[in-house]
């Protein structure tokens, strides 16, 4: 797998993050398109499970304005690896037995990374508020 362009691809996926933060129904529609997704390859994405639940709960509940104070490049990223995971003509396409998810578990990895201290934050806003992490 060839990173760079992997990376490439990936950023090209911020843009239409920006332009999907836009529109609170077509975002709500991926996120939900995203679950399924998830749901329907979970055996797949194993490695990320907790990480894209996590992000997919902190996506809905930024949409949908409950939780708003994290950076907006976080929340770009955030909504980038959502595109990137929802995409079936990703970098790897999905659709290729055994190796679909390695291109979308990297991307998820990566940018979880990238923003964990803010979604850390959202954990903990979510348990002193005492709601279920949720999609």
């Amino acid at each position: 797998m060839d990173k760079k362009k992997l990376i490439r691809t990936f950023k090209s996926f911020t843009k239409k993050a920006e332009e999907l933060l836009k529109n609170k129904e077509h975002t709500l529609s991926n996120i939900q398109d995203a679950f399924k997704n998830a749901t329907a390859n979970k055996g797949a994405l194993t490695a990320v499970w907790d990480k894209l639940h996590l992000l997919l709960s902190f996506a809905k509940d930024y949409s949908q304005g409950n939780y708003t104070t994290v950076p907006m490049g976080s929340v770009i990223a955030i909504f980038a690896s959502i595109l990137y995971f929802v995409s079936p003509l990703d970098f790897i396409p999905d659709f290729i037995f055994g190796l679909g998810f390695v291109d979308d578990v990297y991307i998820l990895t990566l940018v979880y990374k990238q923003v964990a201290k803010d979604l850390e934050k959202y954990r903990l806003w979510k348990e002193q508020t005492k709601q279920i992490i949720h999609i």
